[in-house]
């Protein structure tokens, strides 16, 4: 009988020596120990807000095209008897030098019938006046005689028949010079569509071409742009005084710039994008307006633009890192904590902002990206430049 009591007595004393010792141990731990340190401060690169006097630049970009560019047609019908060397794509206009040359024996017969017709007309005029002399001196003591017996109405009907003569004379005259197709401006030519033998037809398109005095680029600009060039919706710079443009693109594997001006602004804003566009031009850019290389501002060149705006004598600059969203900026107080500040910025690019108000220069800004920023964070400053990695 005495084996089944200890069966059953083991195992509770076993567990009850287990309690009793783990509550011993439990008793007797030592206490760890509390820490009294806050958070650790972030460390943060910075940079120094410096004052400059500024002159803001505008960033944009368009295509290039002709001021003057159109199509060559023909006026008076005829076979084409005689073409230039330089009627071709690309070939080069001079200023009433013909292109092509039109089949003109039938407008040379043309005027020679009209000068006869003025010469009759003439004589017509000699002779109604002629006869209006007879009759005045024959009705001289007549007080009732009519407009009519005096050959009043004559004489003026044989002045307006010349009148006529001489005007179908002038027209002829205008249709001879038109057998030759001349441009009045230097240019290029874009492409043609005639050649020697084909008959043409009033109003017959022989071709396109564009004037090479002055080239156009058409540049979108937004609001924040347009409150950097410091001009009015609808601007027209007078003769010489348009802002500054200087123009850049890849050609033939170099980088070519060019010069020129931003003459006016348009008077609406697109609806669809919400942009105004200005337009710059670029003068002779095939001869003095050609970059240094000798390479043209050739019409649909895509370039970039960067148009020199208004200055602002007293700025407080910041690089580029240094504004956050919603025109923020982190600033490290004398007291190493974080304070978060909205500024006026006047400008801002890939490289800096221009801050007009609410910074002041000598105030450090922070440069770097900080997680979860909350105001009052403390903070420790790495180094004014993230690539020296001094201490400041």
């Amino acid at each position: 009988m005495s084996f089944p009591i200890i069966r059953f007595v083991a195992p509770v004393l076993v567990v009850a020596v287990g309690v009793g010792m783990y509550m011993l141990l439990h008793a007797t731990k030592p206490e760890p120990e509390k820490s009294t340190e806050g958070p650790r401060p972030v460390s943060v690169y910075t940079e120094t807000a410096r004052a400059e006097s500024v002159t803001l630049k505008v960033n944009t970009q368009g295509d290039v095209r002709a001021r003057t560019d159109v199509d060559i047609v023909a006026q008076v019908s005829g076979r084409i008897v005689a073409v230039s060397p330089e009627f071709t794509e690309g070939g080069y206009i001079e200023p009433g030098v013909s292109l092509v040359s039109i089949e003109d024996t039938d407008y040379q017969l043309s005027l020679r019938q009209a000068e006869a017709r003025v010469a009759g007309a003439k004589v017509g005029v000699e002779q109604a006046l002629a006869d209006a002399d007879v009759a005045k001196r024959q009705l001289r003591n007549d007080p009732t005689a009519s407009p009519l017996a005096l050959k009043k109405p004559q004489v003026a009907e044989a002045r307006a028949m010349l009148a006529a003569a001489e005007a179908e004379l002038q027209q002829a005259g205008i249709n001879l010079q038109r057998t030759e197709i001349s441009l009045p401006f230097a240019g290029r030519l874009v492409d043609t569509r005639a050649d020697l033998g084909q008959y043409l037809s009033p109003g017959s398109v022989l071709g396109r071409a564009f004037a090479t005095d002055v080239v156009e680029i058409r540049l979108p600009l937004n609001s924040t742009q347009l409150a950097s060039l410091g001009l009015p919706i609808g601007f027209r710079a007078a003769l010489g005084g348009g802002l500054p443009v200087a123009f850049r693109a890849e050609v033939a594997g170099q980088q070519q710039r060019w010069q020129g001006e931003l003459v006016r602004l348009d008077a609406s804003i697109d609806p669809d994008t919400r942009m105004l566009f200005g337009i710059a031009e670029v003068n002779d850019p095939y001869g003095t307006g050609a970059a240094s290389s000798g390479m043209p501002m050739a019409v649909g060149l895509f370039v970039e633009a960067e148009i020199t705006g208004r200055g602002i004598p007293e700025a407080t600059v910041i690089s580029a890192q240094a504004l956050r969203a919603g025109d923020m900026v982190y600033l490290i107080d004398d007291n190493g904590l974080l304070e978060m500040r909205r500024v006026e910025v006047a400008h801002k690019n890939a490289q800096q902002a221009v801050i007009t108000r609410n910074l002041k220069p000598g105030e450090r800004v922070i440069i770097s990206a900080i997680r979860n920023p909350v105001s009052g964070m403390a903070l420790t400053a790495i180094s004014d430049d993230p690539g020296t990695g001094d201490t400041p």
